[in-house]
């Protein structure tokens, strides 16, 4: 039966969990991109009109909708550095489902349905950011980029969630 816990799970897991678990994923995807020394590196977290800014970390109104990271330039860019920072969010991704997995079997914390869902929508944003696919407004899935970057066809290096900003944008 469903009842007010299970509200309470759900809103967590959706206003809480979600945004962290597409946090870690931008953050694999701003990891590869300072490695291969990006510019002007930023992750937006949500959609919607701006609410503050930390550090490099902008926070939308719809915090728990969507997200991207965005950079002007790379010193290193070809196909494999490329092709690294778009497989970046679910290289993440995997590596804290292990994690959390790793904390659980060695005791660390207890299995919940928080943890749970942390693994959940792990998953979800995983499988659709590795599925080679276009999203509706045209961008390539960071599976399908990874793909066209390694045959050296992806010369537009935007994907979904993956912004480079051009030379008159602004900071």
């Amino acid at each position: 039966m469903f009842g007010i816990s299970d509200v309470i799970k759900f809103l967590i897991s959706f206003f809480i969990i979600f945004p962290i678990v597409t946090f870690i994923h931008l953050s694999g995807h701003i990891f590869f991109v300072t490695l291969f020394g990006g510019t002007e590196r930023k992750i937006v977290i949500g959609c919607g009109k701006k609410m503050f800014l930390f550090l490099n970390v902008e926070v939308r109104k719809y915090y728990f909708w969507n997200g991207a990271c965005e950079f002007k330039s790379l010193k290193y860019d070809n196909r494999i550095t490329n092709t690294l920072i778009y497989l970046g969010g679910a290289f993440f991704n995997v590596t804290s489902i292990f994690i959390i997995n790793g904390l659980i079997f060695s005791g660390i914390i207890n299995e919940s349905v928080i943890v749970f869902q942390f693994i959940y929508f792990s998953f979800y944003v995983l499988f659709f950011s590795l599925f080679p696919m276009d999203f509706a407004n045209g961008s390539p899935s960071d599976g399908k980029a990874a793909m066209l970057a390694l045959k050296d066809k992806h010369d537009d290096k935007f994907t979904d969630d993956i912004m480079i900003k051009k030379e008159n944008d602004k900071k």
